[in-house]
């Protein structure tokens, strides 16, 4: 089962991969040169938090424990897509440290300068992720089940997530601020949910918040 899991998720940071390469080569030219990957990052978050949710509405399951980490690229601007704002594109992936919920994500995100450039930023952004989280765990309380497989599902309830399906939405908002010409550090909340669109019934979805560091190359 692990290795399955492993396997998927390779596999779903190749796709992830496979995306940021193709959305610069399809159309970011910029004076006859091709858009290159210009930003790295590395973030470490607390994993499954519930203030932001419970402050803004979006609920959080609260089950789950450990630290993320983060390792992703963003490129430049796609230059080609301004009816979207000329985007960046961003793929990451997403480490646990107790292993449950891992993921990848690839999306847009855009940059809004608060003031002069150079100084602070907002950087809200929109994609699609795949975990390797639980989904559709089975209930504690169905009949004819043993002891031993209602306590396996009671435990699993209260320490996992259920998010109901693999592929979920995963909306990010970060407030950033330029520390040089090099490096920039940013707060950051990622949000990882079906939207009750890529599965009809339990959505409790990921908070994640944390800081991240992030090298313009």
């Amino acid at each position: 089962m692990k290795v399955r899991r492993a396997a998927t998720l390779v596999l779903a940071a190749c796709a992830a991969a496979a995306l940021l390469v193709a959305a610069p080569l399809a159309g970011a030219r910029t004076e006859g040169k091709l858009t290159a990957f210009n930003l790295s990052f590395v973030g470490v978050y607390k994993h499954d938090v519930t203030f932001i949710g419970d402050a803004v509405g979006l609920g959080a399951a609260g089950r789950e424990d450990g630290v993320d980490v983060h390792l992703g690229y963003r490129t430049n601007r796609i230059e080609s897509l301004r009816w979207l704002g000329k985007p960046q594109v961003h793929a990451m992936v997403s480490i646990n440290s107790e292993n449950t919920s891992n993921f990848v994500a690839a999306g847009f995100d855009w940059r809004i300068e608060l003031g002069q450039p150079g100084g602070f930023y907002l950087r809200p952004g929109l994609g699609l992720a795949y975990t390797d989280g639980e989904t559709q765990l089975p209930p504690a309380n169905a009949p004819n089940i043993s002891d031993e497989e209602r306590a396996r599902r009671t435990y699993l309830y209260y320490h996992r997530i259920d998010f109901g399906s693999k592929v979920l939405f995963e909306p990010e908002l970060a407030l950033g601020y330029d520390i040089n010409d090099s490096w920039s550090a940013e707060l950051s909340y990622t949000h990882l949910s079906n939207g009750q669109i890529f599965h009809q019934g339990k959505n409790q979805g990921l908070d994640d918040a944390g800081v991240r560091l992030v090298y313009k190359f």
